[in-house]
């Protein structure tokens, strides 16, 4: 068994090394490499892979758009971004448009192999700290689940156009309800939330 995979890089050197690290591990080949992900979009369909190393900062579209491009050409691909971006939203929409590997460039080359293969056979390699990020995310809404499973759903509804910015009266206009009413969920909206104010009750309900 070899595993075919294809490297997305724009920056040479680092792009020359991976490809040698893994043409030179048994078990592992990478014929084809690109620069931009333009490239990568046009070819990538018309060739055998198995793993795409994919980095996020390229010229022209990024490698989050280049993926979410090939998801559905390439169903049999799996995506791994292999890059120095490691913020919470670039973690995160990789995930959402189809990567099932992130991985830092700072790995050490035994581990990436290993994350190769790992992908390989249906698992979802991450660095450690990237993981993290990943828990706290999903301890992160569990709480926010908490928080809004206390209200009732008007009283959702109502905090949700709170966080759009609506006025009282706007959101009595657009929910056919008086001003007092809307007036008095909101007392209830507070109280269920131990807050004081519009922002304290949207950062507790919210907050990420």
């Amino acid at each position: 068994m070899v595993i075919k995979v294809g490297i997305v890089e724009d920056e040479k050197q680092i792009r020359d090394s991976l490809q040698i690290l893994i043409n030179g591990s048994e078990g592992f080949c990478c014929e084809f490499t690109f620069e931009n992900a333009e490239d990568a979009i046009e070819v990538i369909p018309t060739i055998d892979l198995d793993v795409v190393l994919m980095d996020i900062h390229l010229p022209g579209k990024n490698g989050i758009e280049c993926v979410a491009e090939l998801r559905s050409k390439v169903e049999q691909v799996k995506f791994v971004m292999c890059t120095s971006f490691e913020d919470t939203d670039s973690v995160f929409n990789a995930l959402k448009v189809g990567a099932t590997g992130y991985l830092t460039k700072t790995t050490q080359p035994s581990k990436l192999l290993d994350a190769i293969v790992d992908v390989y056979h249906g698992g979802s390699p991450m660095s450690s700290h990237i993981a993290r990020k990943v828990v706290s995310y999903f301890h992160r809404d569990i709480k926010e689940n908490e928080e809004l499973q206390k209200l009732s759903e008007r009283e959702k509804e109502i905090l949700k156009l709170l966080s759009e910015g609506l006025r009282y009266k706007e959101i009595a206009d657009k929910l056919f309800l008086s001003t007092e009413t809307v007036r008095t969920h909101i007392r209830n909206i507070y109280e269920k939330l131990q807050v004081n104010s519009r922002t304290e009750a949207l950062n507790k309900a919210f907050s990420k």
